[in-house]
């Protein structure tokens, strides 16, 4: 599995404690257990928001295509 990206990360994060705070003030949850499914739902959200932000894409060239002059790395021995 790649690693997530600094947006995915600073997405995620954001969300979680944007939606964190959105619900608490909005349902004034009072009690241990309130609380604690709250936050859980604010991670969930974190998660699937980090998950579907779109990952950059790497192109690669097929296998068999020739590779340009300036694309060759001299090496020295």
């Amino acid at each position: 599995m790649p690693r997530p990206t600094a947006a995915q990360l600073a997405y995620g994060s954001c969300t979680v404690v944007l939606s964190t705070l959105a619900m608490l003030l909005l349902s004034q949850a009072s009690s241990v257990l309130a609380i604690t499914v709250i936050a859980l739902a604010a991670l969930a959200l974190g998660l699937l928001v980090a998950m579907t932000v779109p990952a950059p894409r790497t192109t690669e060239a097929p296998a068999g295509a020739p590779v340009d002059e300036e694309e060759r790395v001299p090496t020295t021995l």
